[in-house]
């Protein structure tokens, strides 16, 4: 019984060597297509060589813009529609306003057609005229008292409140406070050139000096002087700096009354 045992043990032994012999003749085939003994060997893909993760850029942290290829995807995984073009001059949508065009613009100039002393004047225009330059001169400033009308439509000597006696408002604004400074204005405001303003129209009226309808800082140089017969050139300046002439001005309706004397704009 024991023979038979170690019998049939020895055979289990050899029968073992003989399949480890078998399978230690089969020779490693990574890489390759061919096979041994029944058994398929697939190749591997290659791995990547050092030098192509070098040369590879690295992502950026928070980097989520899409790449050149791919097109930019909504989250529903939809492409976008491309931005609307906006239209050339002319179309619909009107463009933004440049830098330039956010300047501040002067108003285009109310009349062009400028005229001294008499010329181009009614005849009750040119009566008041003379009248008050005769008072100017003679330093009279009560005699001006009949050429201001009183009310709601009456002669403007203030953009604020006159406070009572017409007249004794401008001896307080006169320099001088007897009126003679204001009364010399007036003279050389009606000796400047003069423009007929919105001509033909209820409110038409002329107005001394034309600067007061013409872009103050376009000038010439002869204009310029008449100017400073007016005002200083820091006056100028600050009227630049203003945007319009903003000393004073005379105004007489067609029918010869004295709608304004006031100073600014």
């Amino acid at each position: 019984m024991n023979l038979v045992i170690s019998v049939a043990a020895f055979g289990v032994a050899l029968l073992a060597a003989a399949n480890a012999q078998a399978f230690s003749q089969i020779e490693p085939t990574e890489g390759q297509s061919d096979s041994k003994e029944g058994i398929l060997v697939v190749p591997l893909p290659p791995l990547p060589s050092a030098d192509a993760d070098a040369n590879r850029p690295a992502p950026q942290i928070g980097d989520d813009s899409p790449s050149d290829t791919d097109p930019e995807r909504t989250d529903d995984g939809e492409s976008p529609l491309p931005p609307a073009e906006e239209p050339e001059s002319g179309g619909d949508l009107k463009s933004k306003p440049s830098s330039a065009d956010a300047k501040t613009v002067l108003a285009v100039p109310l009349a062009t057609e400028i005229a001294y002393g008499d010329d181009g004047l009614p005849a009750p225009v040119r009566d008041l005229r003379a009248k008050l330059i005769a008072i100017a001169r003679a330093g009279e400033i009560e005699k001006l008292r009949p050429y201001i009308e009183a009310g709601e439509d009456g002669t403007v000597l203030s953009f604020g409140d006159v406070g009572g006696d017409p007249i004794e408002f401008l001896k307080q604004t006169s320099g001088d406070g007897e009126g003679l400074e204001i009364l010399a204005i007036l003279q050389e405001i009606l000796q400047a050139g003069h423009v007929r303003v919105e001509p033909g129209a209820d409110n038409e009226i002329y107005v001394w000096p034309y600067f007061t309808q013409v872009a103050i800082d376009s000038l010439s140089k002869s204009q310029l002087v008449e100017l400073f017969e007016l005002v200083t050139a820091g006056d100028y300046e600050a009227m630049k700096e203003f945007g319009a002439y903003n000393f004073y001005r005379v105004g007489i309706s067609p029918d010869g009354r004295l709608s304004f004397f006031v100073a600014g704009d």
